[in-house]
């Protein structure tokens, strides 16, 4: 064989042991007992060590620079191989092993902190994690900025003072959407009674594959935070159920079926290889939050989930589809990132990512954490956070090390927001769809555009060859401003 098949062969041995982990990861928040979580955090940090070496392994250096691309699938392949041996060269194997381990022990803590309304007995263990990715951070910037480091591992090429200009210019048109919006009489009720959970499963179910869910190669279980988990053939999804809301359950699926159906749909070919997985979490959640948001609470669509619910719960204590649909979009200043509205979830993001930039920086204490978050969330939305689990406790990113993703889920709306647009305009009757529930048009753009690519090119320039434009802003502030303006009158 030459170079080029060699690496290729060894790639994906590495990739189906990443899958493998990604297993252990999805068991222990859905299936595993309790009493193994020791034990775990062992295996995870075991199978940490054997990625890291084959990601280290010298072989790939020799093979990187014999190895010349068949073609432009190759020459893909061959980019992000070598920009993953870059960064794991950086990181020692015992911080590797050693984070997997640490954060698969928090994960639990965090858990069992979050149930408790407990923060007390978790801050030392967070503080533990943002040691090591602190550590970790340095290593991978090189001299550089580590706050960045960090990023570029869920957004490739991404910097945070490009992140943070661009929120600088969404914060105003933000706070002021929502001013005007809580500041207006009339608030849509929320939904009445009791909704029974074996059949918020079965409309769930439904809803994964009316949104394009194959169930022949994935499946649906409860955790404490809804995730998507897996690519190619074997791609799990989880949701939660809270028998008062069951837009909780329901909204939070099609968020994920928006994550597993992008896996899904890469070209088979890519499989096991670099280019078989989303090319970056910001365009991985264009997916997720065009399924939640601009199809799923669309006016049409929710016509058509008016009657499906009315068939399923009977009355909801709501006056006809147009009611419903004001419902779905009602706007409060909640607690909790996951449930928020599409005025406020921008405004979570921007927190969080403010707040993780000083973490990692050193500007700011893992003890005094709490007090930073309460008085932002004050600031910015208006009221005092009641309890940690409503706060600091209720994402469970920073307990297992993930610093740097929350930036994605905004760049996830803005690369949203210009897919919808460009959506709209190439397919001018999709309501008439959406009306029906038949997603079917929109799922096959999407794929064309977007899913059915992978990691083949880089995220930029896929929402641009998409889109025909540069990713910005505007589409979604747009966008909004529009939606809610009408929904409010504002």
């Amino acid at each position: 064989m030459n170079a080029f098949s060699e690496l290729m062969v060894f790639q994906r041995e590495t990739c189906a042991l990443e899958q493998v982990m990604g297993r252990l990861g999805w068991d222990q928040e859905t299936m595993m007992p309790r009493g193994a979580a020791a034990q775990r955090s062992e295996e995870m940090a075991a199978m940490a060590s054997v990625l890291h070496a084959r990601r280290t392994d010298p072989r790939l250096g020799d093979w990187l620079e014999k190895a010349e691309a068949p073609d432009a699938a190759g020459a893909a392949a061959l980019r992000l191989i070598a920009r993953d041996f870059a960064r794991a060269t950086r990181v020692p194997a015992r911080l590797a092993g050693e984070l997997a381990r640490v954060t698969s022990i928090s994960q639990g803590l965090w858990a069992e902190a979050r149930e408790r309304d407990d923060l007390a007995s978790f801050l030392p263990t967070l503080a533990q994690v943002v040691a090591l990715k602190r550590e970790e951070a340095a290593a991978l910037a090189d001299g550089g900025d580590p706050y960045d480091a960090l990023l570029d591992e869920y957004e490739p090429g991404a910097s945070s003072a490009e992140i943070a200009a661009m929120f600088d210019r969404m914060r105003p048109r933000l706070v002021a959407l929502r001013e005007a919006v809580l500041g207006r009489a009339r608030t849509p009720p929320p939904l009445k009674g009791l909704f029974d959970r074996d059949a918020q499963l079965r409309l769930t179910r439904k809803l994964a594959e009316t949104f394009g869910y194959d169930f022949g190669t994935g499946r649906l279980d409860l955790a404490v935070h809804p995730f998507s988990s897996g690519s190619g053939a074997d791609v799990r999804i989880t949701t939660r159920i809270a028998e008062d809301d069951p837009f909780n359950c329901l909204y939070s699926t099609i968020h994920e079926v928006g994550h597993a159906v992008y896996e899904q749909q890469i070209d088979p070919a890519y499989r096991l290889t670099p280019l078989g997985q989303g090319v970056s979490m910001g365009v991985h959640e264009s997916q997720s939050r065009i399924f939640e948001n601009q199809l799923g609470r669309s006016r049409a669509f929710c016509g058509w989930l008016h009657g499906v619910m009315a068939a399923e719960f009977g009355d909801m204590g709501l006056d006809g589809p147009e009611a419903f649909y004001a419902t779905v979009n009602r706007v409060t200043a909640g607690y909790i990132r996951t449930e928020a509205d599409e005025v406020h979830y921008n405004l979570h993001i921007m927190l969080r990512f403010d707040l993780e930039r000083a973490l990692i920086a050193g500007d700011l204490a893992v003890p005094d954490l709490e007090e930073a978050w309460n008085t932002r969330f004050a600031a910015d939305f208006g009221s005092p956070v009641d309890r940690s689990a409503h706060g600091l406790l209720q994402d469970v990113h920073w307990p297992v090390g993930l610093f740097g993703y929350f930036p994605t889920y905004t760049l996830g709306n803005v690369h949203a927001g210009c897919l919808h647009a460009a959506l709209r305009r190439d397919l001018p009757d999709l309501d008439a769809g959406l009306a029906e529930g038949d997603l079917r048009p929109a799922l096959e753009w999407l794929r064309e555009k977007v899913q059915r690519h992978g990691g083949l090119h880089e995220a930029r320039a896929l929402i641009e060859q998409a889109t025909g434009a540069p990713p910005n802003e505007a589409p979604l502030l747009e966008y909004l401003e529009r939606k809610f303006g009408a929904l409010y009158g504002v």
